[in-house]
């Protein structure tokens, strides 16, 4: 301000000794009247100047103006320049926040207070089946149609969400969404979509898991405890007591080979994968796999062709016990579930480096509609003829658990009333060619070392 009438004084003072110069004293009342119209003239000039800036799109095209003018220029300058560097920073924060919003693996929706869509990610879109662009200023409630869902949106309670079929959702194939609704900002509502389709699933296995597990134990616990109240409440002949000891014996086996099972399933399940270093020649797993399924065809009273083909000079790798359980499994399968007269054939084979346990049966064949599900456990095609073979249900199952961690895959095929082919395929890194070198002394070693 101090700077703003120094200037103005020395106009005045220029102007007063101009005139004075011209004419004497009426010419310095003169030059100074001039030197004050001059100075009102530059500065209404300035304020012009800054006037014009001020009203320009261009901020940055800053004029030279010098004094108060200039000063106040300056600090509009640096005023606009923060507030545009503020305005851009939020737009920056605010994009990233829409970009983290858009890659939500949550469908995200924003509402209004009356519940019309003001926004949406992708995510939501492919939940709800919701277009970005033609459902905007749309209500909720009139395109997601769901009593559930509805209901949940009208109620005051909306703590907790609602487990609702997504609207691309089949009984082939079963879509749920968990819906959220929370409050923000002045009565506009997020809407927040989640799919729990597997979470479902895990849940309605476990019941089916703990219901089949309390069947399969309680039908042969009520056989026991039957057979338990006879001998203690009757005085039975000696050949009819020896029957009963025999069933009770045969339900106690069911219930230890159906725990052994769960045991199998367990281990399978939480223990780490098995390596590359325990080598087992494949004729000890067909050897095995031959004398139980001879034993078990007498146990059933079974007269089957048994034809095991001799098993080639090969090794394999990984955990023997499960590896023999797989292989035992599939045998075990075909023996009980064909008939007498029947023929069950296994053999192990090398094709395009990759070992294949093959095991076919020309027993009764499973339904088409039956083999994507034979590896579930406890699924069973005909329960009765399941149980009366003491099949637990779980042996696929445990067959499935093997050949996965060992990087291997499971083959069914099938044709009703001509019979079944199962065939357990290892990666070629766990074959390789037997060491044939003879043991210095004692038996051949069902494993050999890594080195071996």
């Amino acid at each position: 301000m101090a700077a703003r009438l120094v200037l103005f004084l020395l106009f005045l003072a220029g102007g007063a000794v101009a005139g004075w110069l011209l004419g004497h004293d009426p010419g310095a009342l003169a030059g100074m009247a001039l030197g004050a119209i001059a100075w009102f003239l530059l500065d209404a000039t300035n304020a012009l100047r800054a006037l014009r800036w001020l009203r320009n799109t261009d901020a940055r095209a800053l004029p030279r103006l010098g004094g108060l003018w200039g000063e106040a220029i300056d600090r509009t300058r640096r005023a606009v320049t923060q507030r545009e560097k503020q305005i851009e920073d939020a737009e920056h924060r605010l994009e990233a926040f829409l970009d983290a919003i858009r890659a939500s693996p949550n469908g995200v929706v924003l509402l209004d207070a009356d519940g019309r869509i003001q926004w949406l990610n992708d995510t939501a879109s492919a939940h709800l089946g919701l277009d970005p662009s033609r459902d905007l200023q749309q209500h909720i409630v009139n395109l997601l149609r769901d009593p559930d869902f509805t209901a949940f949106f009208h109620s005051r309670n909306r703590a907790g969400d609602v487990v609702v079929p997504a609207p691309a959702s089949s009984p082939g194939r079963p879509v749920k969404l968990a819906l959220y609704l929370h409050p923000y900002g002045e009565g506009r509502l997020l809407l927040l979509s989640r799919d729990v389709t597997s979470v479902e699933q895990a849940e309605f296995m476990r019941r089916d898991f703990v219901a089949n597990v309390s069947h399969e134990i309680r039908t042969p616990l009520t056989v026991l405890a039957g057979f338990v109240e006879t001998l203690q409440s009757l005085d039975l002949p000696r050949e009819e007591r020896a029957r009963y000891l025999q069933m009770m014996s045969q339900q106690a086996q069911r219930m230890q080979t159906l725990v052994n099972d769960l045991l199998m399933l367990s281990r399978l399940e939480g223990s780490p994968l098995p390596g590359t270093g325990e080598w087992t020649p494949a004729a000890t797993f067909v050897a095995q796999c031959e004398h139980e399924a001879s034993a078990l065809a007498l146990a059933l009273g079974k007269k089957l062709e048994l034809r095991f083909a001799p098993a080639p000079a090969i090794s394999l790798s990984g955990a023997a016990g499960e590896l023999q359980s797989a292989f035992s499994n599939l045998v075990s399968n075909a023996v009980r579930y064909t008939p007498s007269g029947g023929v069950v054939e296994a053999q192990m084979r090398v094709e395009g480096g990759r070992a294949e346990w093959t095991v076919h049966d020309n027993g009764p064949g499973i339904a088409p509609e039956h083999l994507p599900r034979l590896t579930e456990r406890f699924y069973r095609v005909d329960r009765s003829r399941s149980r009366e073979s003491g099949g637990t249900g779980l042996g696929l199952a445990i067959v499935k658990h093997v050949v996965q961690r060992h990087g291997g895959e499971l083959k069914v095929e099938s044709t009703l009333g001509v019979g079944s082919t199962f065939s357990i395929l290892l990666p070629a890194n766990r074959v390789r060619p037997q060491d044939l070198t003879p043991a210095p002394s004692g038996a051949q070693p069902a494993t050999e070392s890594a080195a071996g």
